[in-house]
This record gives C-alpha cells, sequence and structure tokens, in this order.
C-alpha cells in the first residue's frame, strides 16, 4: 500500500503522543513532522511541505489539539484515493465536545461534498486534509503569489477531483461550543478585513483559471416606467407577534419626496401577528396586508406574490419580519442610488445588534473588500449578499426568486450580477437583530449542510452559465 506522511501543528507532548499513536493505527502511516511556529495559511508552509514530500499521499492537520485517527482510517483514505483517483480526500468525523454540565459528549460531525460550486473559503472540510503528491506539488509550484491567510484556500480550490469520504474516520476535540446563529457571520466580520481581500483575490484568480470571471461590461436599465408608487418595502411574515410591529412601522416611518407603501405577505400565522398587521393595515393605507391563497409557499414565493402585485412600486426593497431599519432615509437612499448608480439591485451596510438593538459582534457588515472592476463576481465566494436588499422591480418579475425559505435573495442577486450592476450603499440602513427566535438561530448541523449544500449547487448553476456565456 502507498504511504502517507502526516505534517501537524506543534501541540503538547501529551497531546502530541495522543496523536502519533492513533495514526500509527493504520499501516500506511510512514511518519510525522511537527510545523512548529508556523502556519498552514501561509504560502511558504506549503511550499516548504511540498519539498520535503517523500511518499505518495501527504495528510495536513490544521488544529493543535489532539487528534484521534480511527483503527485503519489512513489506510482506507488511501483506499479511496487509488480506486478514485483523488487529488484531495476529506470525511465525515466525531467530535469531542465539552456539555453544559463538564462532562465530555461525543457527537457525529457530517460534512458536504464539495462541487464545483462550492467557492466559499469557509467550506467545512473538517480538520484532516489528505493531498496526492503529485496534486499538492503542482499546485503550490502554481502559487506565484505569496499568501499571508488563504493559501489552504487557495491549494484546494487548485485540485482537479476533490472527494468527500462520507465514513466517520477521526475523532477531534471541537471548543467552539456557539450555536449556528452565533458563528453564522464570522466569515464577514470586518476585523478580518485583509484576509477578506486576500480570499477576494484568490477566487477572481481562480474565477479566471476555468472561464467563469466576467468583465465589468453592465447591462442597462430603463428606469421610469409607470407604477403606482415609486418604492414598496416586502416583508415576509409568518408567526412574528413579537418583532413584526417594529418591522412595519420602520418602513412606514420612512421620509421620503416621493410616494412609497409596504406590502407584507402573511404566510397564514397562527400566533396573532394576522390580527395585529389587520388592525395597522386598517389604520395606514400604505399598508398592503396579504394572505396567500395557498399553502405552498416559502420566503421567496412570498416575494413573488409581493412584487408581482398590482399595488408594488418600481423598487422592492427588503426587511425582515424581526429587524428593522436604521432610521428614516433608508428608503431614500436606496432609491437614490438605484438612480446614481444605475444598477438593477442595491445592496447597503448593516449593524448586528440584539433584541434590544444594542450593538454586537461582528457589528457593521459592509463587504468593503468588493470592487467595481470585479462587480459580476464577487457574490461567488460568499455566503450572503448583506441588507438590505432592494431590486428594480420590472428585472425581478423577469426573474422571480426560487419558492425556499433560505439562499432565496442569494440566488436572485447571484442572477442578476450575472448581467447588472448590484449598487453599493456603505451606511448604515439596516439592524439585524439576532434573538432566540431567528429562524437560524440554533440550528442542527444537518440543517446547516443542507442550506449550505443548496447555496453550492446555486453557485455551481451560476458558475455552469457563465462558463457558457463566455464560450459564446
Amino acid at each position: 500500500m502507498s504511504g502517507i506522511e502526516c505534517f501537524i501543528p506543534s501541540m503538547s507532548g501529551e497531546d502530541l503522543q495522543v496523536t502519533v499513536e492513533s495514526l500509527n493505527r493504520s499501516d500506511s502511516f510512514t511518519g510525522v513532522t511537527i510545523l512548529s511556529g508556523v502556519s498552514l495559511r501561509e504560502t511558504e508552509t506549503l511550499r516548504s511541505i511540498a519539498e520535503a514530500l517523500s511518499q505518495k499521499y501527504v495528510l495536513l492537520y490544521t488544529k493543535s489539539l489532539p487528534l484521534e485517527m480511527g483503527m485503519l482510517a489512513l489506510d482506507r483514505i488511501i483506499g479511496v484515493a487509488e480506486d478514485t483517483g483523488a487529488d484531495m480526500l476529506y470525511a465525515d468525523h466525531y467530535e469531542l465536545i465539552t456539555g453544559p454540565d463538564g462532562e465530555t459528549v461525543r457527537r457525529k460531525h457530517p460534512l458536504i461534498d464539495c462541487q464545483r460550486g462550492a467557492l466559499r473559503d469557509d467550506f467545512d472540510f473538517g480538520s484532516v486534509l489528505v493531498f496526492r503528491r503529485t496534486a499538492f506539488r503542482k499546485a503550490v509550484r502554481e502559487m506565484k503569489t505569496d499568501r499571508n491567510w488563504g493559501a489552504l484556500y487557495d491549494l484546494r480550490l487548485r485540485m482537479k477531483k476533490i472527494v468527500h469520504i462520507n465514513e466517520y474516520l477521526y475523532t477531534e476535540i471541537e471548543t467552539d461550543s456557539r450555536k449556528s446563529g452565533e458563528k453564522q457571520f464570522d466569515y464577514v466580520d470586518p476585523k478580518n478585513r485583509q484576509v477578506q481581500s486576500e480570499m477576494e483575490e484568490i477566487c477572481t484568480e481562480h474565477l479566471k483559471r476555468i472561464g467563469a470571471w466576467l468583465a465589468p461590461d453592465f447591462k442597462e436599465v430603463a428606469f421610469g416606467q409607470s407604477f403606482p408608487v415609486t418604492a414598496t418595502v416586502v416583508i415576509p411574515v409568518f408567526n412574528r407577534i413579537r418583532t413584526v410591529k417594529d418591522a412595519v412601522e420602520s418602513a412606514l416611518s420612512q421620509k421620503c419626496d416621493f410616494p412609497f407603501n409596504v406590502i407584507v405577505v402573511d404566510n397564514h400565522s397562527s400566533d396573532g401577528t394576522t390580527e395585529l398587521l389587520a388592525q395597522m393595515a386598517e389604520a395606514d393605507s400604505r399598508l398592503v396586508h396579504l394572505i396567500p391563497e395557498r399553502n405552498d409557499l416559502c420566503i421567496g414565493g412570498c416575494w413573488n406574490l409581493a412584487v408581482h402585485h398590482e399595488l408594488c412600486g418600481e423598487f422592492a426593497v427588503q426587511l425582515d419580519s424581526d429587524d428593522v431599519y436604521s432610521g428614516p432615509d433608508t428608503l431614500a437612499k436606496i432609491v437614490a442610488a438605484f438612480r446614481e448608480q444605475k444598477c438593477a439591485m442595491v445592496v447597503g451596510t448593516y449593524q448586528m445588534t440584539d433584541f434590544q438593538m444594542n450593538p454586537i459582534p461582528p457589528g457593521v457588515i459592509d463587504h468593503k473588500e468588493w470592487t467595481e472592476g470585479n462587480g459580476r463576481n464577487n457574490a461567488l465566494r460568499i455566503n450572503g449578499l448583506g441588507a438590505p436588499r432592494a431590486f428594480w422591480t420590472p428585472l425581478l418579475r423577469k426573474l422571480n426568486l426560487p419558492n425556499t425559505s433560505y439562499g432565496e435573495d442569494y440566488a436572485l442577486g447571484l442572477r442578476i450580477s450575472r448581467e447588472y450592476r448590484i449598487g453599493r450603499i456603505y451606511d448604515v440602513l439596516y439592524c439585524c437583530r439576532r434573538w432566540e427566535g431567528n429562524s437560524d438561530a440554533a440550528l442542527e448541523i444537518e440543517k446547516v449542510n443542507a442550506n449550505n449544500l443548496y447555496k453550492d449547487r446555486v453557485r455551481t448553476w451560476e458558475l455552469e452559465a457563465r462558463i457558457a456565456l463566455n464560450r459564446k
């Protein structure tokens, strides 16, 4: 059997002993090299590894905590590599976490398949990465730019064939016990601006290599068509009695020199939301309260219902039912941005807050790593488009949103950016309230995986469309 050599971070003597003993449970293990004082995120570290390789396969362990490989797990990984010709492999695993009572709990951590559209730099491969030596060396040789944070991201984007082994082959220690809603915004933390800019450069290079990058040549939009109002705030809602009043009042309090309205699509709420909205609509004619005739609408379907309604304005502006605008000038700034930037979609900047509207980490989310010259490609690397999002209604009525309750606006944003400019506003326009009632506050790993898999598929479809477009 082909051998595998392992490179692991510096760790304490006892932890190192546990790790090496677990690696030794496989016949193919040939030795371990300790990476002391260096980072796998740096290109220079990967170069030094590539020069030192002597075996057919190499394992990189990305954590500094003890690793416990399953019995004969390395043999299994290499067997799959030999059968498939994979350049890179990763596997499902177990996690050891500390429970609320202080006891250690062992739980499964399944992963998802890495497809062509899995361009997120935070894609979860686990902490054990195995590469074919020839593919590893070739990829590292092709890295002409030294990276301080994105070397592993650059490396995996250069792998031709990545195989996910959906078997639980090792156990790692997990120290991050935060819920899904608390982890969700790590990738856009402004304190990591340099990291994000570097990741953006790496992704852009990759898009150019595979023929999916699009030059900043945007289609024109023809504003000024006949609509009942200039702008409409769209609020889909289901059972948000605690927050929907704040959201609606935030929308109705906008100060504009143009007519606007608010369309709330109440998706058959049963907690008093319907009655509350009916009272508010009776008190203010600008509020349009819609209850769908259908029972199969997700958030995207609710949006389509609002946008195709005869009272919808020329610009449709997003507001979630548990969030609020940061001030009465949000709508005016968005409409001005459409006209000044001649764009088909506008993305604003938002502040993370708790339920009482107090700022919380990671603070202000603005995606300042985006550039005008890369405007048709910026959205492909990240997992969301910021807030508030606003759309030019004639185009929205043509493209529509997928009838899902996750990623629907992201899918639409990708489709728009293929041809049209997305305008940007860097003032804080929106307060994103995080509380236990958020739909993504505490998701199980299986649901997080399903959400990420969907967005990766959307990106895959978009990449295929862009590659085909470039071939015309």
